[in-house]
């Protein structure tokens, strides 16, 4: 089996907020050629490091939006979120926790630091993607799943050293808790100093990681620093990770839908004529009511 060998090694950006809630780094689209087009079906990554909230009594977040075409993955490390959306989803997700909302057709939903949370303040650690929907499930209806640590299947590494938690997709026998709609793989790695593990994914997948805790090796040679995201190359399958101390790593590898991809805002969807749609449907209210 050949090697999956690295593309780009990206340092994280300046950060930026979303809303007042989400101090984010973005991998995805970035600067390099990391478009939508090239991590697709992964059409966005922003990632908000630890970042320390003093206490509040006025949550920090982000207000009611609306979203259509594609699926929020919420994954949190540090931190408490909450949310609620037009389909009368609500939840709250705090460290270990997923939440994945499937916007298709339309939703409006908003993102806030859960309440305690706000009030005591605290360090606050997520990363949220956007994952792109064939065009045949675009406009089937918005769903949620809210994972939870518990739900989460984990395979164990040899030797009490670490393991592989998987979100979405397989790792080796152990298929993850979420339902999608195409092939993703979406796992966190964590790791004990020294611990390794080896990824076997197919070259038509589009295939990154990024580093949440810690330093990893790649491949054997490669130093791989907190923050730093790593594409690899569509060529070979197989790679390798050490860790240099105590990691954690967010894995990602997908199917691309080689569809068209034309996004505005909130909306991605196959062609200008469906996201002229979008919004007259969105201000016609057709995407539902939600409280700010």
């Amino acid at each position: 089996m050949k090697t999956k060998n690295i593309e780009v090694v990206v340092a994280p950006r300046e950060p930026h907020f979303v809303g007042d809630g989400f101090r984010v780094h973005n991998f995805i689209p970035s600067g390099y050629h990391l478009d939508m087009q090239r991590m697709d079906p992964f059409i966005l990554l922003d990632y908000n490091s630890p970042y320390y909230f003093p206490p509040t009594d006025t949550p920090r977040g982000v207000s009611v939006h609306p979203h259509r075409g594609f699926e929020t993955v919420t994954i949190a490390y540090q931190g408490k979120v909450a949310h609620h959306d037009s389909s009368g989803n609500s939840g709250i997700i705090g460290e270990g926790d997923v939440q994945w909302m499937t916007a298709a057709s339309g939703i409006l939903h908003k993102e806030y630091h859960e309440e305690t949370f706000s009030k005591e303040g605290g360090y606050f650690q997520m990363a949220q993607l956007w994952v792109n929907l064939p065009a045949k499930y675009k406009m089937s209806s918005p769903k949620y799943q809210e994972i939870t640590k518990s739900q989460i299947n984990r395979f164990q590494l040899p030797n009490h050293k670490g393991e592989i938690e998987v979100i979405a997709g397989k790792y080796k026998d152990v298929k993850g808790a979420a339902s999608t709609f195409s092939d993703v793989n979406m796992f966190n790695a964590r790791l004990e100093e020294g611990a390794e593990a080896d990824f076997n994914f197919p070259t038509t997948h589009n295939t990154a990681l990024l580093v949440i805790k810690g330093k990893i090796k790649v491949n054997g040679d490669k130093t791989i620093g907190t923050d730093h995201f790593v594409l690899f190359e569509n060529e070979g399958e197989q790679f390798h990770i050490q860790a240099s101390d105590k990691s954690i790593v967010l894995l990602l590898s997908g199917a691309p839908l080689n569809e068209p991809i034309v996004a505005q805002g909130p909306f991605v969807m196959n062609s200008r004529e469906e996201i002229a749609q979008a919004i007259s449907d969105y201000n016609l209210g057709k995407f539902g009511y939600l409280e700010d």
